[in-house]
């Protein structure tokens, strides 16, 4: 098992919002984007004279580590700000201990010095993971070309979809919901890891793991769609790994195909249930299957799991499986307007899909490599799969119950599929 990583989220948000200040959130926040801009200039030459030093002591200087963790925490509180993760009006001196979504930095500790040398280089993978996750930051950074490497502040993908959403939501009720809160925080504590490993705060590598990164938080109830079987063997034959894309071709076709007969079934099943309250057995079934072989499938596709998977979406056949619910009665009113409702999942399903497709390259490219894959990146993106499995669950009227954003699983939801690293 790996070390717990020295960067760590601390989430302690009671998810009420005042709707003021969320209205008004860019506004306000004004003076923070100034004052990030000045700070960033600084920490440029900061992080240039750094890891000058760092280079040839082995050591970073202990004011210069104390300076990029105050910037490094002021980032993610004022990220926390605004993606709506956190409410309180942040600090301008990223002060420990001062907003309740924060990081625990570690203590200065002597650095490799090679690794140190070609830091931005080794970093590239986590910033293609941090751009689609979270934001990263207007700055420039040693060893990447004439000027440097530049990362861009502001949202990922994932990080803006939950700043709009959480905008909305909170704005009307005074509330942030708690699945668009812990996909934030998920993707501000990432950003921070991401930023502390190129600031040479930390030479561990930043973990994907959205478990091990809010192992503190509630985790949500259990969601009737979810994941289950045993896909704790992460081994990977570096052949079909190669040749992934070629494989999954007459998967590709045949879901194409299924596609199309599973979008006119949704149809009829959509007046069916508007009439009677309840889907048809036989659309249910069909609808089940069609779902659930879209998850064995992309399991394969996205390299989350090794088996070449079956073509009829067969329960238990599938390392990387879904629990769905049984036929039942749903709301009527939820049934009507259920394309719209279902509008607000697919931009988080977006959002994470450019997750998932960053992972995936990834991924394959560390399998060639070891023959394994990463168990961070793993669980990622098994997050991912699994909000697209209840969204299409949703959308395909399986059930009214709404997808939920969070990337822990249910709380003591039976059959689980693990999500712990081994020992």
């Amino acid at each position: 098992m790996h070390e717990e990583h020295p960067v760590k989220l601390i989430v302690e948000d009671d998810l009420k919002r005042n709707r003021v200040t969320v209205i008004f959130r860019l506004i306000l926040a004004i003076p923070h984007f100034l004052f990030l801009f000045f700070w960033t200039i600084g920490i440029f030459f900061a992080a240039l004279a750094n890891w000058v030093i760092t280079l040839f002591a082995g050591m970073p200087p202990e004011g210069l580590h104390k300076f990029m963790c105050a910037y490094i925490r002021y980032v993610s509180h004022l990220n926390s700000y605004l993606w709506m993760v956190g409410n309180p009006y942040p600090g301008f001196v990223g002060e420990e201990g001062e907003y309740p979504i924060d990081v625990q930095l570690p203590a200065r500790t002597a650095q490799t010095r090679w690794k140190t040398g070609v830091r931005i280089f080794i970093a590239i993978p986590a910033l293609l993971l941090g751009t689609a996750l979270g934001g990263s930051v207007n700055v420039q950074f040693p060893g990447g070309g004439r000027g440097g490497t530049r990362g861009g502040f502001g949202g990922g993908a994932l990080g803006l979809s939950v700043a709009f959403l959480g905008w909305w939501a909170s704005a009307f009720r005074g509330r942030m919901p708690k699945g668009l809160r812990d996909a934030g925080a998920y993707s501000v504590g990432y950003s921070a890891q991401v930023l502390a490993y190129i600031l040479l705060v930390t030479e561990s590598y930043p973990n994907a793991d959205p478990t091990a990164m809010l192992a503190t938080v509630e985790r949500p109830p259990v969601h009737p769609v979810h994941l289950v079987g045993d896909a704790d063997d992460l081994r990977f034959s570096r052949v079909t790994v190669f040749f992934r894309l070629p494989l999954a071709i007459p998967h590709l076709v045949w879901l194409v195909l299924w596609g199309v007969l599973a979008v006119i079934v949704a149809i009829l099943n959509w007046f069916a249930t508007l009439i009677t309250g309840t889907p048809p057995a036989g659309f249910h079934r069909f609808l089940t299957r069609y779902v659930r072989y879209a998850l064995h499938l992309n399991s394969f596709l996205y390299l989350a799991a090794n088996p070449f998977p079956g073509f009829v979406g067969e329960e238990g056949r599938y390392p990387l499986d879904l629990q769905l619910p049984p036929r039942e009665r749903q709301n009527r009113w939820k049934t009507g307007f259920r394309i719209f409702l279902a509008i607000p999942a697919a931009i988080v399903n977006s959002a994470l899909g450019w997750a998932l497709a960053v992972t995936a390259i990834l991924t394959w490219f560390y399998a060639l490599a070891t023959g394994t894959a990463p168990w961070g990146l793993r669980n990622l993106a098994a997050y991912a799969l699994r909000y697209g499995a209840q969204l299409n669950a949703y959308a395909f009227l399986l059930t009214d119950a709404y997808p939920h954003a969070s990337p822990l699983e249910g709380a003591d939801q039976p059959a689980q599929l693990s999500f712990a690293e081994p020992a």
